[in-house]
């Protein structure tokens, strides 16, 4: 636990510094959609080029574990939206739902925990689960989402205009273009390089300033909630925390994983929920506060969870 709660602590302190300038004036109320605006149209998609740009398919490509951890986030992603449509729940919210419950903080608390608890081994198999994550999964409940708010087309005029939607998504196009230019061969300039570390830099602490913005307009977390909110919050924490780490060794243990590799695979899988959920709900303008409770509640819990994992592991 106490490896766990350096690299917890600072996700806090940025979202207590957002709720704190809130709730004190320095920032207005419009503060938190223009933030989000700064991180989903330049901060993150300059990440998302910059991690695929980088990205050495000869160390990367380990087909069983793409299988493992991909497979058991779809899986789950797909699990949760049946299940939240079957509670009455829009297509565009279940699909943000199933991000809340297969979406794992791997870019922010990932490679500080995998370095502290497996090693430098385990950098390139978190390299590719954050691949995974911010790349297919989330593009995946974009097209959900995109297909659930252009419902009223019916069969060719509902998949032009998802296309057509998502042809304008930087969050689609920047890793594009990014494993466009690792497979040519090209080197990124050194300029464009230190120009795509600092606005990719600000992404994630940009969004944790933003979740406590949204806090400090909608109560704050832990404040009453609607008895259905609550359950649902604890329906996709028990999916994020637990359902999805199970799935994912299952998976990697049925594929043969080597020992390194199916506990990289299931310590990425058992990470708290990320941001992206909420960056997409401010985006689309889809009601937030489950999405802010769950990064949350999970957040606390994974200190308890993900400590339990690494221990049993070490053993």
């Amino acid at each position: 636990m106490l490896a766990t709660l350096p690299v917890v602590l600072p996700i806090f302190a940025l979202i207590l510094t957002g709720w704190l300038a809130r709730r004190g004036g320095l920032l207005g109320p419009q503060a938190t959609s223009e933030i989000n605006r700064f991180v989903v149209y330049l901060a993150l998609p300059a990440l998302l080029f910059d991690v695929m740009a980088h990205a050495a398919w000869s160390e990367i490509w380990q087909p069983g574990f793409i299988a493992a951890f991909g497979g058991s986030s779809l899986a789950l992603l797909a699990l949760t939206v049946a299940l939240r449509l079957r509670r009455g729940r829009p297509l565009a919210d279940a699909a943000i739902d199933g991000l809340n419950a297969a979406y794992p903080n791997t870019g922010f608390m990932g490679f500080p925990l995998a370095l502290v608890a497996l090693g430098p081994a385990a950098l390139a198999p978190t390299t590719i689960a954050t691949i995974l994550t911010v790349c297919l999964v989330f593009a995946g409940a974009i097209v959900l989402i995109e297909a659930g708010l252009r419902a009223g087309p019916g069969g060719a005029r509902l998949v032009g205009a998802v296309a057509r939607a998502l042809a304008r998504n930087p969050l689609l196009l920047a890793p594009l273009a990014g494993a466009m230019l690792a497979a040519s061969g090209l080197a990124v300039p050194a300029p464009a390089e230190t120009f795509l570390k600092l606005l990719g830099g600000a992404a994630s602490p940009c969004a944790l300033v933003a979740l406590g913005l949204f806090l400090a307009r909608s109560g704050g977390a832990g404040a009453p909630r609607p008895g259905r909110e609550a359950g649902a919050t604890a329906l996709l924490v028990a999916l994020k925390l637990v359902v999805h780490p199970v799935l994912t060794y299952a998976l990697g243990r049925w594929l043969g994983l080597s020992p390194i590799l199916l506990h990289t695979a299931v310590l990425m899988a058992a990470l708290p929920t990320g941001t992206g959920p909420f960056m997409l709900a401010e985006f689309y303008r889809r009601e937030g506060a489950v999405t802010a409770d769950t990064i949350l509640v999970s957040t606390v819990l994974s200190v308890g969870t993900v400590s339990a994992y690494l221990a049993v592991a070490a053993g």
